[in-house]
């Protein structure tokens, strides 16, 4: 017990949307886009921010029942295309890190801790925007939603990462911005912590799963299971 008391994390999984980027404001744009070209009133970036976490199917249906603009199955696909689309064209010229996140990165996998991503973003969006963020080199494994047979909160997509990444159960824990992201840890039995921005706020974790910065992990040790604070998610966020 007390050799695992003192072993560092080898990895840490990070979900990407409200945890490592504020990537809203190009979300926001690519939904207005498709809005607009349908003859609807563009949306605040805030009020699209709240639907933002469950991949962009998601994203765009419940944006549409919430509007209470009218919809079938073929529709909402067209929709979730067309809305992929504009993301595509223009994904990250809005999107900025959140504080010191770059840096805590680098600084991460500088002291020889491995990176991976578990992300509901579409795949290849997830790598056009890491590429275009300069983040490839520091991360190892990157999956989005639909490189894997169910996304999050499904708890395989975050073990196919770590299966990836070949790392051993109890060696790596998850860090993410809501409690889709706890739920999904909890599911795949991952140690989690939340940061402050995002949605972290809403996520209610015990003192010591709620992260500062990013570069706070650097002193995370492994507790034994018995030691580990609870996981489960203890209330949706509103």
């Amino acid at each position: 017990m007390k050799q695992d008391l003192a072993r560092r994390y080898q990895a840490f999984i990070f979900d990407l949307d409200g945890t490592l980027i504020d990537s809203a404001p190009d979300i926001a744009a690519a939904v207005n886009a498709y809005l607009q070209e349908q003859g609807h009133a563009a949306l605040e970036v805030a009020y699209v921010e709240r639907f933002i976490g469950n991949g962009p199917r998601r994203l765009i249906e419940d944006i549409l029942i919430d509007q209470e603009i009218a919809f079938d199955g073929a529709g909402l696909e067209a929709a979730v295309a067309a809305y992929i689309g504009h993301y595509q064209r223009h994904p990250a010229s809005h999107t900025r890190f959140f504080p010191y996140v770059k840096e805590d990165l680098a600084s991460l996998h500088a002291a020889g801790i491995r990176l991976g991503i578990c992300t509901n973003k579409p795949h290849a969006l997830t790598r056009q925007i890491l590429d275009l963020l300069q983040l490839s080199p520091l991360v190892e494994v990157a999956l989005g939603a639909d490189a894997v047979p169910a996304c999050k909160p499904d708890p395989g997509h975050l073990r196919a990462v770590a299966a990836h990444m070949a790392l051993a159960p109890g060696s790596w824990a998850y860090i993410g911005d809501t409690t889709v992201d706890q739920a999904t840890a909890a599911a795949a039995d991952a140690p989690f912590f939340v940061v402050p921005w995002g949605g972290g706020s809403q996520v209610q974790v015990a003192k010591t799963q709620r992260l500062h910065r990013l570069r706070d992990l650097l002193s995370y040790r492994i507790a034994p299971l018995a030691a580990r604070p609870s996981t489960t998610t203890l209330k949706d966020s509103p």
